[in-house]
């Protein structure tokens, strides 16, 4: 019988210890490592939401449904803390000689939330429920720090995406962006623009990998997305670079460097397989007749297209092949809501059903870091 209240002891400090530590990686440090704990907590919730969301016959009934998958996981996972800590405070009372089951979880709840109306018995006793209480204080300090952290990052993207929809429409559209930049003489002046989205890709890169339950975090309104709007600037980065008769400006060149590292570090945390190294000759899921729809819309605008159009197409798709495959998977895995060269294109709107989601766990692949991708483009 000793052996086995030592075993429970031993058992609760190991759990205590464990979940401390999860805690401490996903809350505090800040770069993006798999934590087991929260990895199971998200793949779980997010097997529950889909289960509800696949029943659901409209895209605004599931949109609503995934709207709350990011915000009731997150306060799901300090639950889920509380719950291990109170009952590893269980089994280590118990092997300490409160042999009450009962007693023991009252006493460990007692403990945890220093509400005191159950007293140890005696000193190593006390001593554990002192180490409890301060277990808790520290989980809820952890808490009150990382919900602002997240909703920090939430704002400072959902910025930039709501200022889109100024210049590229909801849902948005590089073409769309193209024409209204047109229309009102900045064609030629979008550097700022694209600067600043170099920025926002920077910023999502690392919030969306030290903070993964940002990436599922959905825009207050339910046409927009944080994804397809990436999209749609790439797009109109790749079309001014290859198909707009302007000047030569650095910053779309850089922007789109940005978004596809970005974009496929995001992607390789959720275990999303991307190309480290496209050619710019592989295919795209953009074909050649929509780029000449888009061609003709711009052209119709009174946009300055390029001579040769079969030279834009190439250089177009060499551009976008560095993000195609990463930005439409996003968009499926994300459940993004419609809009065109992106969501329109994931398997979840050509199959109508979800993707298989990815557990949250990080590739070995990501672990040999590579010095960087190139391909023709995106190094010119």
């Amino acid at each position: 019988m000793v052996v086995v209240h030592a075993l429970a002891v031993a058992v609760g400090l190991v759990i205590v210890l464990a979940t401390g530590f999860s805690a401490l990686r996903t809350v505090v440090v800040p770069r993006g490592e798999v934590v087991i704990l929260t990895d199971v907590v998200f793949s779980g919730m997010r097997r529950l939401f889909d289960l509800r969301a696949n029943r659901q016959a409209t895209y605004d009934e599931r949109d609503r449904t995934m709207a709350r998958y990011g915000p009731i996981t997150l306060l799901v996972l300090p639950a889920v803390w509380v719950v291990l800590v109170i009952g590893a405070g269980t089994l280590v009372f118990w092997g300490l000689g409160i042999h009450s089951w009962k007693v023991a979880l009252e006493t460990s709840g007692s403990s945890f939330t220093t509400l005191g109306f159950y007293r140890p018995p005696d000193l190593p006793t006390v001593l554990v429920a002192v180490g409890e209480a301060a277990t808790g204080l520290a989980l809820v300090a952890m808490l009150i720090s990382y919900l602002p952290s997240i909703y920090a990052s939430f704002e400072r993207r959902e910025l930039l995406v709501a200022l889109l929809e100024v210049r590229a429409g909801d849902p948005p559209s590089a073409v769309r962006l193209i024409i209204r930049h047109h229309t009102i003489g900045r064609l030629d002046q979008t550097n700022e623009l694209f600067a600043d989205w170099e920025r926002w890709f920077a910023d999502i890169e690392e919030t969306h990998t030290s903070q993964p339950a940002l990436a599922f975090f959905r825009s207050p309104l339910p046409g927009r997305s944080w994804i397809t709007a990436a999209g749609a600037l790439l797009d109109s980065a790749a079309l001014l670079l290859s198909t707009i008769d302007t000047p030569h400006q650095p910053e779309p060149q850089l922007c789109i460097r940005s978004g596809f590292l970005s974009l496929r570090r995001i992607a390789d945390f959720f275990g999303i397989p991307s190309d480290p190294d496209p050619a710019p000759t592989d295919p795209i899921t953009v074909d050649r007749s929509e780029f000449d729809e888009a061609c003709r819309t711009l052209a119709a605008a009174g946009v300055p297209l390029r001579d040769d159009l079969d030279d834009a197409w190439r250089n177009f798709a060499g551009w976008r092949v560095n993000y195609d495959r990463v930005l439409v998977s996003l968009a499926g895995f994300l459940m993004a809501p419609l809009a065109p060269w992106s969501s329109d294109r994931s398997v979840y709107y050509r199959q109508r059903t979800l993707l298989p989601r990815p557990r949250m766990r990080l590739p070995s692949r990501l672990r040999r870091r590579r010095a960087g991708s190139s391909t023709t483009h995106s190094d010119s």
